[in-house]
Formats: structure tokens, sequence, C-alpha cells
């Protein structure tokens, strides 16, 4: 049974992260970055993370902060989820190594920090208009963008909700 304390453990202040992303390279894993508000965890998520995951051997998920998901506008009840309880939920998944929570808009800052070797975003998103993607393709990475499984959304499920489950 997996314990509290580990899952906890994959989710990750700035400087902890930098120390495991330092002992990961010098053992050349391959790091996977994404990121996201990952708001309400569904099918297309886990479907998502799982296929990034498949890309490298260590999957780092940027979480956009409560603060930053309001910047990004995305409704007037978002995030429906705080910060923390997202962070636990995704460190929750098997397939993901580490979640870091950053409250900048975009994570650009955050990607030339970790200087993955493969960044991924939803199938929504172009390689060429990824966050991040001139930092990855300028040091020999890849940017890959992966299908959505169709039908599923935050947004989606939240007016399902407020339309009474209809």
């Amino acid at each position: 049974m997996t314990k509290p304390e580990f899952i906890q453990s994959k989710i990750y202040k700035w400087e902890d992260l930098q120390r495991a992303i330092a002992i990961w390279k010098f053992k050349d894993r391959k790091i996977v970055f994404t990121n996201g508000c990952f708001d309400i965890l569904h099918k297309g998520h886990v479907t998502y993370l799982s296929q990034a995951a498949d890309l490298g051997d260590i999957l780092i998920v940027g979480l956009n902060s409560d603060a930053s998901v309001k910047k990004l506008n995305k409704g007037a009840n978002r995030p429906i989820q705080d910060q923390d309880s997202r962070a636990l939920i995704l460190a929750s998944l098997h397939h993901v190594s580490a979640v870091i929570i950053f409250d900048e808009e975009t994570p650009a800052e955050l990607i030339k920090n970790v200087q993955p070797h493969v960044l991924v975003k939803g199938g929504d998103w172009k390689p060429e208009q990824i966050v991040g993607h001139e930092t990855v393709l300028a040091n020999g990475g890849e940017v890959i963008s992966i299908e959505f499984v169709p039908g599923f959304s935050t947004t989606a499920i939240e007016q399902k909700i407020k339309d009474g489950g209809n």
C-alpha cells in the first residue's frame, strides 16, 4: 500500500526539485515536462499523463497555482479544487515523478530551469505554440503534442454538474 508520505514527497519546492533533477540527469534519466491546471482530474488527464510518462524516465508536472489559474481566466469558479489538493492528486499517480506548483501565468521560467529532454502538451497545442519550445529545442530536446481523449474536459464536467448531471 502506498503511504501518504511517499505521495507528498513527490510534491517539490524548487530547491528540492533542483537537487532531484541534478541526480536524475547524472543518472542519465530522460526528463519529460508538462504543465497544466488539472482542476478536476479525469480520464483525459490520466491518459495524457500516462502517454507523457512513456516518453521518458521521469515525468515532472508543473501545476498552475490557484493565483495562476485565476490569471488564465478559466472561469469565475476556477480553480474548483485548491492547489494543494490538485498537487496531491497528481502526485498519487504512479507515473508522475514530481509535481511543482508555479505562480506565473506560463511555465516558461520553470522550463528554462528544468531543461527537460522532452516538453509535452495536449493536442490543442501545436509544438511551435507550446510555451518553452524554443528553450527545449535549443538544448537538443523534443517538443511533442499528445492527442486529447475526445469528450473529456474539466469545463465539460463542470457544466454537467451545473446542469444537474444531464
